[in-house]
């Protein structure tokens, strides 16, 4: 397969210097075809780009900084292409013949300038990936910027997951295309300048707010309901919510409640701020709430968080998230619950954070936010199956199946309903782990998956703060977390009443 990107010479990008196009795990060659024609961009872009790698980027550069110096002959058209990608606004030439002519579409428009231009007006494109040979859909999807820092860091984070979805067509593994909404423009285009200078002071302000308090500041919120929860209500309402207390300098989210041996304890990522990295604790809860004191459980020299629980032959297992170790670890509960032996690797050579399993029609199906190293950490959903927990797992056909900032990372267990299979999801499009969504899995089998989110959740007057990204029900028990300002300091503490709070439960309830 001989693959041919088209570009525009004049607006040259460090990611067109490109000779391979990762697909399935092989290098396949690419060669590039340089346009002479170009769209004018924005008056001095490349200067406010190069403003920001020194500013928002510590000095580095990114992929979509100029490229000083074009390949020379070597690495022009050599050869007709199979297979054109291209990404230029120009026409197609009708004299081409090659079998997949792809035109990527920024909110329905080709083009750099197109992406800039949806990016301008607040918010990241719906990405469509169209074949110009039939005109059909071949894939479309919407990208996180939770670390697109800058005009720049939004266009790589646009760029990035475009060849993500390039690279999943030429799999030939079939594309299940979503139905996704073109984002709303939150008001008027802001000229490139002023968008960068509006980046900057953010920049400035979240250094200011990190100086002075821990950021980000996660906590676990609980209440025991013995009627209808946020499952059934769709929404956070019912018994008031109780936050579980930390030290202050730790946090504590992605809380899983569990039963065994006839105690229930409530696991939780664990990080020390001041070291950086979380590791997996739990406490005990009785009829009343939280007792006794936090015990760490698991730790690795790596980091972990969402401590995932199944119980499978008569054991309880822990699948902690583990994606910047690059494998998925299964792990077995020798005593319960602080002492936990690594037992087998079911995933390894990928990042997969927030794996969760379910079992559906005779399947153990596995869901983590799959990431191929670049662009956002939770717009793409990889789904694994196998018979057994302990593998072999074998990847879905339609890897990554799904491609949505709004409803792909994983938030907590799967339930099922009224013989009805539902999961939880992380919303990212206003940041990561902003909100909640509860979506209905209509199809799921080694070769399909569809969804349908029903119900949206955000913070509000019953759950105060900023950010909500799990949830989880054992029994009477419901768990979720959020965010709130922690101080570093005394000082500053003694104005925010909330980050003052005892070693298990807050000194408030959210309700």
């Amino acid at each position: 397969m001989i693959i041919e990107f088209r570009c525009e010479r004049e607006y040259a990008r460090r990611w067109m210097g490109r000779e391979t196009l990762l697909i399935d795990g092989r290098e396949v060659p690419v060669q590039i075809a340089w346009t002479a024609k170009a769209e004018p961009r924005p008056a001095g872009l490349d200067a406010l780009f190069e403003l920001e790698r020194m500013v928002l980027h510590k000095g580095k550069h990114s992929s979509v900084h100029r490229l000083n110096v074009i390949p020379g002959p070597t690495r022009a058209r050599t050869e007709t292409a199979d297979v054109i990608v291209d990404f230029t606004g120009g026409a197609r030439d009708p004299n081409d013949s090659a079998r997949l002519y792809l035109r990527p579409l920024f909110n329905g428009v080709a083009g750099e300038n197109a992406a800039l231009a949806a990016i301008l007006t607040g918010d990241l494109p719906v990405i469509d990936i169209v074949n110009e040979v039939d005109g059909s859909v071949r894939d479309r999807g919407h990208p996180s910027g939770e670390i697109a820092a800058g005009l720049s860091g939004a266009l790589e984070t646009v760029m990035a997951r475009t060849l993500t979805m390039v690279a999943a067509i030429l799999s030939g593994r079939p594309r299940l295309v979503p139905q996704l909404a073109r984002p709303a423009a939150d008001g008027p285009r802001r000229g490139p300048v002023g968008y960068v200078a509006r980046g900057l002071a953010v920049s400035i302000a979240k250094e200011i707010y990190r100086l002075c308090c821990y950021a980000p500041h996660w906590h676990v919120g609980w209440r025991f309901n013995d009627g209808a929860g946020v499952w059934q209500t769709g929404d956070l309402s019912g018994p008031s919510w109780n936050v579980l207390g930390d030290p202050g300098n730790h946090f504590y989210a992605d809380p899983f409640p569990m039963t065994w041996q006839g105690r229930t304890f409530v696991f939780f990522e664990d990080l020390d701020h001041r070291v950086g990295k979380g590791i997996i604790s739990a406490i005990e809860f009785n009829d009343t709430g939280p007792v006794g004191q936090v015990v760490p459980v698991l730790e690795e020299p790596w980091h972990l968080s969402y401590p995932f629980l199944i119980e499978d032959g008569g054991d309880l297992w822990m699948i902690p998230e583990s994606s910047l170790h690059g494998d998925v670890a299964l792990y077995k509960c020798v005593r319960f619950p602080d002492k936990w032996e690594r037992h087998a690797t079911l995933l390894s050579g990928l990042e997969l954070a927030d794996v969760t399993i379910t079992r559906h029609n005779g399947l153990n199906y596995l869901f983590g936010a799959w990431r191929d190293g670049a662009g956002g950490y939770s717009d793409s959903l990889a789904i694994y199956y196998a018979v057994h927990l302990l593998g072999p797992w074998l990847p879905h056909a339609s890897n990554p199946v799904l491609i949505d900032r709004a409803s792909t990372r994983p938030a907590g267990n799967f339930v099922t309903i009224n013989d009805k299979l539902w999961r939880p999801v992380q919303n990212c499009t206003d940041g990561y782990g902003a909100a909640l969504a509860l979506a209905e899995v209509i199809e799921l089998s080694p070769t399909a998956f569809k969804q349908i989110v029903r119900h949206s959740l955000k913070p509000g007057p019953v759950w105060p703060g900023r950010k909500l990204h799990t949830l989880n029900r054992c029994g009477r028990l419901e768990v979720i977390d959020g965010s709130r300002v922690q101080p570093k300091t005394r000082a500053f503490a003694g104005r925010f009443p909330s980050a003052v709070q005892s070693p298990r439960t807050s000194s408030y309830t959210a309700g």
